[in-house]
């Protein structure tokens, strides 16, 4: 098939900013990846998306827009296309050559045990101010379907792997704001899952204790003693006994608790529970992988990946060993995922999402 020129968007629920990804691709097979950047969001516009989370705990409707909801969606959507428009220009790259834009949204909740997950991003309003075709809304269609709606990357990762010299027994683990695990063996299909929370809480807490918007390269954290009887507490959360596929909600652990440690040991609590979060996947696997290859944010976390390799007991690296660019995967991923959308290829899979057959997803926009 013939490659199409795509920029992929992310907005994850760490809320460090729009990622933007150039990729030739025909969202099989052949992958070519360009530039990437990031925008950051500012202060005031994180804190416009925090208050989003907050309102949007209350839907029952994808549509629904209460709150602050309406005026953080077209926050995003006006972000997303300066950001795009920056982006070519910087680069050099001509808009109208862009075949497709692949625009994930801000996700503000999931729950798809409700069959609900809301990602906040207008795209016709994006196509139209870009003058681009744009492929959104890339999980609801899993969702309708009984299937969990994330991970979704996994079917890029597998790309990525086809096109490396891996072990055959590899994952990719991605740390966002919630952390998922694709699990690869060959030429087998995919097996992923969300693992728990992954940038989020430390995030969260970090921000409320200093300030700072995350513990750069997990210096915090490294500076403190996790608390062993609130990591018990906290694992014995239903979800980690659960099987994969599975998916949760950014919100969805109390980490009541952590309020009564110092600004260190509860950084090293939160990353100690988010390395042991993952490690309680491999009871559920028949082998257990070779390599962990880090990718999203919590990849520059120093602390949390040398936690991860103690827990999973294997090597961990950074996917930028590799000669990717760990904090561009998700992104490369939606440019991807936009391909496979527009030509009816299965984004999604029995062992990704739980969903019944390998299934299409997202909708496409025309300006």
């Amino acid at each position: 098939m013939t490659k199409l020129r795509v920029i992929g968007l992310m907005s994850g629920t760490s809320l460090d900013g729009i990622d933007i990804a150039f990729v030739e691709t025909d969202g099989e097979s052949q992958v070519w990846l360009g530039p990437f950047a990031t925008r950051p969001y500012k202060d005031a516009e994180r804190r416009l998306l925090r208050a989003a989370l907050a309102d949007a705990r209350s839907l029952t409707d994808a549509a629904s827009r209460p709150g602050i909801l309406p005026q953080a969606e077209a926050f995003l959507t006006c972000a997303h296309a300066e950001a795009v428009r920056a982006f070519c220009k910087e680069h050099g790259i001509d808009l109208a050559s862009i075949d497709l834009v692949g625009f994930h949204g801000q996700t503000v909740l999931h729950r798809p045990e409700a069959g609900l997950t809301v990602q906040i991003g207008d795209g016709q309003g994006l196509a139209e101010e870009l003058g681009r075709p744009v492929v959104f809304d890339f999980r609801s269609a899993d969702v309708a379907a009984g299937g969990q709606g994330a991970p979704l990357v996994p079917v890029f990762h597998r790309a990525l792997a086809a096109n490396a010299d891996l072990p055959q027994r590899v994952a990719f683990l991605n740390i966002g704001g919630v952390a998922n695990a694709t699990l690869l063996h060959g030429d087998a299909d995919p097996v992923a899952c969300d693992t728990g929370s992954g940038n989020a809480l430390i995030d969260d807490f970090v921000l409320a204790r200093t300030g700072a918007p995350y513990d750069a390269d997990g210096a915090l954290a490294a500076s403190g003693s996790p608390d062993e009887d609130l990591l018990a507490l906290w694992l014995a959360h239903p979800f980690f006994s659960a099987a994969p596929p599975k998916s949760l909600d950014r919100n969805a652990f109390d980490v009541s608790g952590v309020e009564k440690l110092s600004d260190a040991d509860g950084a090293a609590t939160l990353t100690a529970f988010t390395a042991r979060a993952v490690a309680s996947l491999l009871p559920h696997l028949d082998e257990a992988p070779e390599l962990w290859i880090a990718c999203g944010g919590g990849a520059h976390n120093k602390t949390l990946l040398s936690m991860l390799e103690k827990q999973l007991r294997a090597k961990v690296r950074a996917a930028d060993e590799f000669g990717w660019d760990a904090g561009a995967i998700e992104a490369q991923a939606f440019a991807y995922l936009a391909v496979r959308s527009a030509r009816g290829l299965p984004l999604s899979f029995p062992g990704t999402t739980g969903v019944d057959r390998p299934l299409t997803g997202g909708r496409l926009a025309k300006p």
